[in-house]
């Protein structure tokens, strides 16, 4: 079951198509498996047409605009939602199959620290400011402590973390900022696998981390 979602905020920005391209990926990966904000992105979109059609000269007040996010907040998330990820395998892979024309435990990691391999696909999305990664936590390990410089949007595509804001299981969203400052470790018997959008740098925090800071891109 998928505990962490986009904000009705975000999924606005997705309907409304104001996210770059990275970002947006990570939202459609979510949105794949999860028929709950699937069903709000929906109700955005049919708002928005609705709104083009009847409205098209008319600013959006801050008062419609506040409506619109309660609504889409109001609507439960709940376990009616989930999709099986058995049904649902063919559809889950696919923006990832065309983005990187393989499985993901077969490319080429490259080990960063400890427990921790990345692979930088920032090339794959031309013109983009943000760097976007994907990030593996061996099974059972731990990432080096560390806040980040701006803000941070990952999915995760395999397995599971735990860190201080609870378990994130196999596409769950979330995005983190200057004020998280976390030890992710990797939780059940796989490796786990995320794909991050990051706006700047991570900053590690523990000792001899910050001695890395600067060779940190």
């Amino acid at each position: 079951m998928k505990s962490h979602h986009p904000d009705a905020l975000t999924l606005m920005e997705f309907s409304a198509g104001n996210l770059t391209e990275p970002h947006a990926l990570c939202i459609r990966l979510h949105l794949d498996q999860c028929t709950g904000c699937s069903s709000r992105v929906d109700t955005l979109d049919s708002l928005g047409a609705i709104m083009m059609e009847s409205q098209p000269q008319t600013d959006v007040s801050s008062g419609m605009f506040d409506s619109i996010l309660s609504r889409i907040d109001s609507e439960p998330v709940g376990a009616s939602h989930q999709v099986s990820i058995d049904a649902k395998s063919s559809r889950r892979i696919s923006p990832l199959s065309k983005l990187l024309g393989e499985d993901l435990n077969s490319l080429p990691w490259k080990r960063q620290l400890g427990d921790v391999s990345v692979l930088d696909i920032t090339d794959r999305f031309p013109g983009q400011k943000e760097q976007v990664v994907l990030q593996k936590l061996a099974a059972g390990g731990k990432a080096p402590s560390h806040t980040h410089r701006g803000e941070e949007t990952t999915i995760v595509l395999q397995g599971a973390f735990a860190d201080h804001k609870g378990v994130f299981n196999q596409w769950d969203f979330v995005i983190l900022n200057q004020e998280d400052d976390h030890k992710p470790v990797a939780v059940g018997c796989e490796d786990c696998i995320t794909l991050s959008v990051l706006s700047a740098p991570v900053k590690l925090t523990g000792t001899f981390g910050r001695m890395l800071n600067p060779f940190i891109r």
